[in-house]
């Protein structure tokens, strides 16, 4: 069956209740960063609650394709990677397969930039459309042979460094919050000669900070007058430890809203991720009125975690505050889905960077909504979504997961069928999406 059939029917049925006590899939960003950061420190590392999304596998194989080797993820998502130090990567025989995974593509070209060996990465037909000149700009600063193609996106392709040779450290102010390029930057400089420094114009998330912290790695973080500044110093080592990767808070989204948009019930969500750079979403849906209670809060493996208690809610339509937004840039297709079903008229504004992830999510959402009977308006930043009722009809995801799983949840307040339409790409970042939103008391058929 070719990916363009393979649909996603949503049937509304039973589903009105969401209830239960569910755990989701390891947190992504971690994962991504477990198996890189691992693969360069010194020793075994050894890796709990592993994410094994379609993304997160592309990293690990792309590791085991210069030499790393690595076991699992078993049946309980636990991961051993066998390091071989920051010089211990050897030249892949053939071109990297990324698969679908942005983080993958653009944190790899920082870490192959400055290896003795070439490389080429590349992916699948949505990676491919995708901008890397936000990444191969800073790195050619830094003395990297790097490039993407004519059009600024994949494969791109290192040269290496020379035998004799490293790379420079720069001082780098990002033109947009973006933790994908602060990240690339920030592991080019581990092979740069000096002190490699990046500042952000706005928060954005920090799991390469506190993970390369983890490992032992020194990693400077101080506040200017322009923005968070970043810095790492070149020549350092990693040393393998033991990474507890928590909960996708991206994941629990999709529940949270399923919660908050169900005629009754209450939901549980154990051991989220609620690292203060990725809470957007959850900041966004109690101004929306949404009953979201956060629990026994508590550390693991670097990361603050939390359990949250969801229970239907009568959402309203807010204007969401620009702070908010490079804190839940990954989980906005959800939160509209809330905002279709809230009372009034919800606005989003500074949110152009949706316009470049696996979909031009702002249009893709929009489009779909429109599907639905939903009033929304396009800017080129932002939405504004009507709350309403919700119909029934045919979705276009664009091979999008979060597209497709955002439709998905919102059957709960539709009045009729919903089919979705390029589903496959879920497996990317929640593999199991479809029998825990069963579990939870939606009613989806995959076929």
């Amino acid at each position: 069956m070719s990916q363009a059939n393979k649909t996603l029917t949503i049937t509304t049925g039973l589903a009105g209740k969401v209830s239960g006590d569910i755990t989701v899939p390891g947190d992504k960003s971690c994962s991504h960063r477990s198996i890189m950061f691992g693969s360069l420190a010194e020793g075994t590392t050894h890796v709990s609650g592993f994410l094994p999304g379609q993304d997160c596998l592309a990293t690990m194989n792309a590791f085991k394709a210069m030499g790393i080797k690595i076991e699992g993820p078993d049946a309980q998502q636990n991961v051993v990677i066998h390091g071989k130090g920051l010089h211990g990567l050897t030249a892949p025989t053939h071109a990297l397969d990324i698969g679908n995974s942005g983080t993958t593509i653009r944190l790899m070209s920082g870490l192959l930039a400055g290896q003795k060996f070439s490389s080429e990465m590349a992916g699948d037909n949505s990676l491919n459309k995708r901008p890397m000149k936000r990444v191969v700009d800073p790195l050619k600063l830094m003395g990297a042979n790097i490039s993407a193609a004519e059009n600024g996106t994949p494969p791109v392709i290192c040269q290496g460094v020379k035998a004799n040779e490293t790379l420079t450290a720069i001082h780098y102010d990002l033109p947009m919050a973006s933790a994908q390029v602060k990240s690339c930057v920030l592991l080019a400089g581990m092979y740069a000669n000096g002190v490699t420094s990046v500042t952000e114009p706005g928060i954005t998330r920090d799991h390469t900070e506190r993970m390369l912290t983890a490992f032992g790695y020194p990693v400077t973080v101080e506040d200017t007058p322009i923005g968070k500044k970043v810095s790492i110093e070149g020549g350092h080592k990693l040393t393998a430890c033991d990474i507890q990767v928590p909960g996708d808070i991206s994941s629990a989204t999709f529940f949270m809203v399923a919660g908050l948009i169900a005629k009754e019930g209450e939901l549980t969500i154990r051991n989220v991720g609620m690292n203060p750079t990725r809470i957007g979403s959850i900041n966004i849906l109690k101004q929306m009125n949404g009953d979201l209670t956060v629990t026994n809060e508590r550390m693991a493996g670097g990361e603050p975690v939390a359990d949250i208690v969801v229970k239907s809610s009568q959402l309203r339509g807010i204007d969401i505050e620009e702070r908010d937004v490079p804190l839940a840039i990954d989980e906005f297709p959800a939160i509209f889905i809330a905002a279709a079903c809230a009372n009034g008229t919800t606005r989003l504004r500074g949110a152009e960077e949706l316009r470049v992830k696996e979909s031009d999510r702002i249009q893709a959402m929009a489009d779909g909504l429109k599907e639905l009977d939903i009033d929304c308006t396009v800017f080129d930043d932002g939405i504004d979504i009507v709350g309403g009722q919700l119909t029934s009809g045919t979705i276009h995801s664009h091979d999008d997961h979060r597209i497709a799983m955002s439709f998905a949840i919102s059957s709960l307040r539709a009045s009729g069928e919903i089919k979705i339409l390029e589903c496959d790409n879920v497996a990317t970042s929640f593999p199991n999406f479809v029998i825990l939103a069963n579990q939870v008391g939606l009613t989806l058929k995959q076929g």
